[in-house]
């Protein structure tokens, strides 16, 4: 399917590995101009240049931690007119709440809450006067299936989600759409656990370790990130101009309701 979106302009928030990362190639995929963004320059510079060397787009690199407001200058400087806006960032480590001070707290809510509400802030009206906006929040699934010991991150991502709500049915008639992804169990570092950076998994062992995480997983497996960002693409498409305010798991039939 043609997306209709060649030639636009992303920027993808925390895409140099994992679901950011997927969603930048299945843009870039699309004929899309990517901003990518990173904490780790060199394995965001490694993304950068495999997606210009497949695809054929500009991409520009701005490496940082997307919440301090240095970075967010530097990624909207880099795209001052953004079509498109994918939100994503690390969250919270696992930890009982009872060990959390205010610092943790506010640091934790600023990465998941306030910090996508504030790009969203800068880049709305753009999109709204230029009649064309897709903004995509990757939040989590404990969003609506709450996980002890992360509840700083559902906290913080329930609160975005409840804040945006609104706020999309403001600007859906200028064509700008505002929904969420919650992804379930994908298969990211996130879910390997500790391990040394750039280190390769035992084949055998990362099998077991899947099948293990999976299995109560209608889809008996785990997602993966290239199949979130298509998923993404396609949110950002001109075919989802009237899906707003939407809130979709992404998790092999994880989450289990009805309605």
């Amino acid at each position: 399917m043609d997306l209709g979106i060649r030639g636009k302009k992303a920027i993808v928030c925390a895409s140099s590995k994992g679901l950011g990362r997927g969603c930048a190639i299945a843009l870039a995929e699309a004929g899309c101009d990517i901003v990518v963004n990173g904490r780790n320059a060199e394995l965001l510079a490694k993304t950068a240049a495999e997606i210009r060397e497949k695809f054929g787009v500009k991409v520009i690199e701005i490496a940082g931690d997307v919440s301090k407001p240095e970075v967010q200058k530097a990624l909207l400087a880099a795209c001052p007119d953004p079509d498109i806006l994918v939100n994503n960032n690390g969250g919270p480590p696992l930890r009982d709440f009872r060990t959390l001070d205010r610092e943790k707290i506010i640091e934790g809510v600023t990465q998941n809450m306030v910090t996508p509400i504030e790009l969203i802030q800068a880049v709305i009206d753009g999109m709204a006067k230029r009649g064309f906006g897709r903004i995509v929040n990757i939040t989590s699934l404990s969003v609506y299936v709450p996980i002890p010991g992360l509840d700083l991150s559902s906290g913080a991502r329930a609160g975005l989600t409840s804040f945006l709500a609104g706020v999309a049915r403001t600007v859906v008639d200028r064509n700008v759409t505002i929904n969420s992804l919650l992804p379930g169990k994908l298969d990211t570092d996130r879910l390997r656990g500790p391990h040394e950076a750039g280190t390769t998994e035992d084949p055998a062992a990362a099998a077991e370790r899947k099948a293990r995480i999976s299995a109560d997983v209608p889809a008996k497996r785990l997602g993966t990130p290239e199949e979130f960002g298509q998923i993404c693409a396609f949110l950002c498409s001109v075919h989802a101009g009237y899906l707003t305010g939407q809130n979709i798991p992404v998790d092999g039939g994880l989450y289990v309701s009805a309605f």
